[in-house]
């Protein structure tokens, strides 16, 4: 098998004599027997047909179903976030594509590669699932079934660039204008490229006035195959762009298809109709947020002598640095002093991301702070989940 393949390849279709099963895929192969199975090739899901009726436990299931990544990065710091959150993932066998969730007792977790999450998201297979963003964007199509939950998780950062070499009659093209107005590109010689994106590479380039193009798909890496004068550019995932770099590519302005993460995404029919599946979304989502709010932040305790609570929290807010949430919680600090019960400190405890902090330790100082002590945050609770509302406004509730 060559390392391109040209021209993308649609899921063979093989139909035996004409049979009528509503389905969520477009090609499907079907064994009419006693006991037929319909299986669509491009999910890998089944469903059942027995006596001329869908088997009911697919559709009439109680569980609610999380897909989640079954290897590679991207399942490991899914698992992480989980564990972070309390929602520790409990496997009797590690082999096993099946798993629970303790704390979420109608939940049931399935491992699967992550295009399969968003295609049985659309069967109906899941009701919820975490994938990259491009994932989501590539197998989804933009079909309104799929809601983003929550739309950054803080890992799997990359992009969906295009990527051209640095040498030849590309070395002084340094624009996505510039490609397109290249003379080269006609009909009889259109621009090759390379990608594994066969939904929104190309309407990418159309949209952005790139007419004489081919497209390739690749078995193996695609930074190879300029060099190897198989294709002229690529479009793929890109995270530090090192890899580029040291196959003498780059990329250029106005060739980022999309910006990617990690993203928890539902099935709209699944939260509408499927019993518990907004509850227990809403839960996840609480733990989520609650949790990455807090990454970065710390909570800093200081003792400072003063006249009253408002007298210090006046200093206090007097420095930029030192507001932390809503304001500073500042409380007496009682002490026995010659026989009697005084309060002439008060203790004043702020939230303070990472990257001031050994600044606001220096303005509490220079106001009369000292004892501080500081300790990491682990949730930050709202009094309500902005993206909840934002997923109420969506399904319309």
């Amino acid at each position: 098998m060559s390392l391109l393949q040209p021209y993308f390849q649609q899921c063979p279709t093989a139909f035996t004599p004409a049979v009528s099963v509503p389905a969520p895929c477009l090609s499907f192969y079907i064994s009419v027997s006693k006991r037929s199975v319909i299986s669509c090739c491009s999910s890998q899901s089944q469903t059942t047909v027995i006596n001329g009726k869908l088997d009911s436990r697919i559709f009439d299931r109680d569980e609610i179903r999380l897909g989640l990544p079954s290897k590679g990065r991207m399942a490991a710091d899914t698992l992480d976030l989980l564990k972070d959150c309390q929602l520790s993932i409990k496997q009797v066998n590690p082999r096993q594509y099946v798993a629970r969730i303790p704390q979420l007792s109608n939940l049931e977790v399935w491992f699967q590669r992550p295009k399969d999450i968003v295609r049985k998201l659309l069967s109906g297979d899941l009701d919820l699932g975490i994938v990259g963003f491009d994932t989501v964007s590539e197998y989804g199509q933009g079909n309104e079934d799929l809601i983003i939950v929550h739309d950054a998780l803080e890992y799997g950062d990359c992009r969906l660039s295009l990527a051209i070499p640095k040498y030849g009659i590309f070395e002084n093209i340094n624009s996505l204008k510039e490609l397109a107005q290249m003379p080269q590109w006609t009909v009889e010689k259109p621009l090759r490229v390379a990608t594994g994106f066969s939904y929104l590479v190309p309407k990418f380039m159309k949209e952005n006035g790139l007419k004489h193009v081919i497209f390739s798909t690749a078995d193996g890496a695609l930074e190879a195959a300029p060099a190897m004068g198989i294709a002229d550019a690529i479009l793929d995932l890109v995270s530090s762009g090192t890899t580029l770099r040291e196959n003498n590519l780059k990329e250029i302005e106005g060739g980022v298809v999309l910006e990617s993460q990690a993203v928890l995404v539902a099935s709209r029919k699944a939260l509408i109709q499927r019993k518990g599946a907004l509850d227990t979304t809403h839960e996840i989502l609480e733990r989520f947020e609650a949790h990455l709010r807090a990454l970065g932040q710390f909570t800093v305790t200081a003792n400072m002598r003063g006249r009253s609570a408002e007298e210090v929290a006046e200093r206090v807010l007097s420095q930029p640095s030192l507001s932390g949430l809503q304001g500073p919680t500042v409380s007496p600090v009682f002490r026995k002093h010659d026989g009697k019960v005084a309060a002439d400190y008060y203790a004043i405890v702020i939230c303070v991301p990472k990257k001031a902090l050994y600044k606001s330790v220096q303005q509490l100082r220079a106001i009369g702070g000292s004892g501080v002590l500081i300790s990491p945050l682990t949730y930050i609770f709202d009094e309500e989940t902005p993206r909840w509302r934002e997923l109420l406004s969506k399904l319309g509730l």
